[in-house]
């Protein structure tokens, strides 16, 4: 059974964490939409290994120091806590501004601690030909038009939305835009620093998501060392929500051709590049 726990990381910093299961280390970050829209995925991967997910400083009430200003800092901030836990073997899958988060670990990693990533519709780098949809300028309409592969099955009006709710997200976004907002949704360095991440990368991509297209996905694949994109049909920017049998099925595929050997297995379909 999952169980919740508070972990002080630093004396002003608390992560609030969700468990399950057993097996090898997996690290599960949400996207702007909160922990819930993760909630499947950590449930599916604690089948087989040790999902933990955490809910990012400031989303759904959560304390965030003032110094937790951007995606760098809660990439460290997660890293010092696999550190801290003495974990290794660690498979880091993320959501939107979840997969940015993981990506930006693995640049970070120089103790080897992680040897997978599963990014799922992430933003976080800058391609030329296919921007970032500007998340913020857009109603609770536009979101669903353009994030949602089928917009009328998760479209919510915001009059039906209760009280509570609404204050709950405006609150995310408004941690959403403190941390990811400006230059929106990407660190202009990133892209050229993945060519340095050694570890087999597999970006899953909603065929319709209108927030950061398939296009851009393949670019961001292109720029890891080992980076291989999977496009999932039917979906948007939250496969994981709307085609979870297919996403599950690319993330199992995934771990059975890379778990033999960590360090050296390729993806198929991959050519590993000079630097």
């Amino acid at each position: 059974m999952p169980s919740d726990k508070n972990v002080a990381l630093y004396s002003d910093l608390s992560l609030t964490l969700t468990e399950a299961g057993t097996g090898r280390p997996c690290l599960i970050l949400h996207g702007g939409g909160g922990p819930a829209t993760v909630a499947g995925l950590a449930s599916h991967l604690a089948r087989t290994g040790h999902a933990i997910t955490p809910v990012h400083p400031g989303w759904d009430g959560t304390h965030r120091p003032e110094w937790l200003t951007g995606i760098d800092d809660l990439a460290l901030a997660y890293l010092h806590y696999l550190q801290d836990c003495g974990l290794r073997d660690v498979l880091v899958v993320g959501s939107s501004v979840g997969g940015w988060t993981a990506a930006e670990m693995a640049v970070r990693d120089t103790g080897g601690i992680i040897t997978g990533l599963v990014l799922i519709d992430p933003v976080g780098v800058h391609v030329e030909a296919e921007p970032i949809r500007d998340f913020f300028a857009l109603d609770a309409l536009g979101v669903a038009e353009y994030a949602w592969h089928d917009s009328a099955r998760f479209y919510r009006a915001p009059e039906t939305v209760p009280a509570g709710q609404v204050a709950l997200q405006r609150d995310n976004m408004a941690t959403l835009r403190l941390l990811a907002g400006d230059p929106n949704m990407h660190d202009p360095k990133l892209l050229r620093r993945l060519r340095r991440v050694d570890v087999p990368a597999l970006l899953l991509w909603g065929e319709s998501d209108r927030i950061v297209t398939p296009a851009y996905g393949a670019a961001y694949a292109e720029a890891f060392g080992r980076g291989r994109l999977h496009v999932i049909p039917e979906a948007g920017h939250l496969p994981q929500l709307e085609r979870p049998e297919a996403t599950f099925a690319a993330i199992d595929g995934y771990l059975r051709g890379t778990s033999a050997d960590p360090v050296g297995a390729r993806l198929p379909g991959t050519v590993r590049r000079g630097r």
